[in-house]
């Protein structure tokens, strides 16, 4: 018998590297990511990207955490109706842009380029193509973070880490540190909604990144492989059924999809 769980909290990133969105509610369709998750990308200098071909790109292309901790230092909104990214620092509007729009990129990409050009390859470019996500993974996933795992890391490091720091669509509350793992290839029911879980995570250097106060304070990565033997914190899960899924809503484990799915 599995472990119960619940979900606890649900965020997609509607710029990827940018300030996380909760969501109370999110419906999930068959074979797509997260509605709107990572759907825009700001280029680090010529990629070969195209919105007439969109395929996955390596995520160095682009500015992230990884590389571009002073990310997080800037708190960003998305209006998902009028497609305006509003950028704020220390409280204070320092850009604001329609996405969709020429002229709104153009204000994205000019303070881009003002803020970040130490750290630019080249001339910054908002990304963007219809139904294509900026994830880590060519394929079309979710990501779930268990919290229970974040707070053994905690214990690790012997100092509290904030589970944002892993930028997961779902994060799951009652299950056993790192029981996820036992939950490759099996499904799970949450909501209307039906998910495969399809591989682990492997971290890099953008978790030891505070999501706060952008800082590089941490060495979760190296730590894991010392303790643990590998640096992989959290699943991929595959949707497999279309459903509406809510924060609070019970996660029951499966061995497969049901015949109705």
């Amino acid at each position: 018998m599995s472990a119960s769980g619940t979900v606890a909290s649900i965020y997609r990133y509607p710029v990827k590297g940018l300030t996380p969105e909760p969501l109370a509610s999110v419906t999930l369709r068959v074979g797509q990511p997260l509605p709107g998750d990572r759907r825009y990308a700001i280029e680090n200098g010529p990629s070969g990207f195209t919105a007439a071909d969109p395929r996955h790109f390596p995520k160095i292309n682009f500015l992230m955490l990884m590389r571009n901790e002073r990310l997080a230092t800037f708190e960003t909104s998305y209006d998902q109706d009028s497609h305006v990214l509003t950028i704020r620092h220390h409280g204070q509007e320092v850009a604001c842009g329609d996405l969709q729009s020429d002229e709104g990129r153009a204000v994205i990409e000019q303070f881009v380029a003002k803020t970040f050009v130490k750290e630019l390859r080249g001339p910054p470019k908002v990304l963007f193509a219809p139904g294509h996500s900026f994830s880590d993974t060519p394929k079309k996933v979710l990501s779930v973070i268990n919290l229970a795992s974040v707070a053994d890391l905690a214990t690790l490091v012997g100092q509290p880490v904030h589970p944002l720091r892993f930028r997961a669509n779902l994060y799951v509350t009652g299950w056993p540190a790192w029981h996820e793992f036992g939950l490759i290839g099996r499904t799970l029911a949450i909501g209307g909604a039906r998910l495969k879980v399809t591989k682990r995570i492997m971290r890099c250097a953008a978790i030891n990144v505070d999501p706060v106060t952008g800082l590089r304070d941490l060495g979760l990565p190296h730590d894991m492989m010392r303790q643990y033997g590998h640096d992989d914190c959290g699943v991929y899960a595959e949707v497999v059924a279309d459903g509406e899924v809510a924060s609070g809503d019970p996660i029951v484990v499966s061995d497969e999809v049901s015949s109705e799915a």
